[in-house]
């Protein structure tokens, strides 16, 4: 039986397995705030949109044309949210003019950036489709284009949407009293608007075709 301090003496005499490092205060650490709080200088937030912009530059894969345009002017089309939608519908949606921030929009001319139609506008474009059934289905028209095939129950004397493509749909049974209602989400009737989807290419006929 080994005594206490020939123990004691072995266990001394191992090396330990990891290497003890000392750590300074002093450096600082990733997850630090470097900024100081109330900083009594700020720094400045630059424009995206550079005023390099103003002088013409090469064009590649712009009909050969010289890019051009007038900074403030490009400035005024980067915080617009959309040509339909003056401010932003969700809540974990940035506006335009934060959300386009950084290298990738810097020395970019604005005018040819893609600005689409806030689809939550054009949506509520497209009149009700009218049916005499308790549940209806949709697919998005099908294709590539479409989405997973969902069924909708229109017994409620309200418009029902779909929640993939948010098309409403809505029984006859309801017309009467949807029509005395002072408005409504949806039109109920065709407005004859340019944004109106075509009935016939939106239904697909027959069963689920392939995705």
């Amino acid at each position: 039986m080994m005594s206490c301090s020939r123990r004691l003496t072995s266990l001394a005499s191992v090396r330990p397995r990891f290497a003890v490092r000392n750590f300074s205060s002093a450096v600082p650490r990733l997850s630090e705030n470097r900024m100081q709080a109330n900083d009594p200088n700020p720094p400045v937030v630059k424009p995206n949109v550079s005023e390099t912009n103003a002088e013409p530059t090469d064009s590649f894969g712009r009909w050969d044309g010289t890019m051009q345009e007038d900074p403030a002017v490009a400035e005024k089309i980067r915080s617009m949210q959309a040509p339909n939608r003056t401010s932003t519908w969700a809540a974990s949606q940035q506006p335009r003019h934060e959300a386009m921030v950084g290298p990738r929009f810097e020395q970019t001319i604005m005018e040819a950036q893609p600005r689409p139609m806030a689809a939550i506008e054009l949506i509520h474009k497209q009149p009700v489709r009218w049916t005499k059934s308790k549940v209806v289905s949709c697919d998005g028209g099908g294709g590539p284009l479409g989405h997973p095939k969902i069924f909708i129950n229109t017994d409620k004397p309200e418009i029902a949407t779909c929640g993939y493509c948010g098309v409403p749909f809505a029984n006859e049974q309801h017309r009467v009293y949807l029509q005395s209602l002072p408005e409504t989400s949806y039109p109920l009737e065709s407005t004859n608007d340019p944004a109106e989807v075509n009935e016939q290419q939106r239904v697909t006929e027959g069963g689920l075709e392939q995705r």
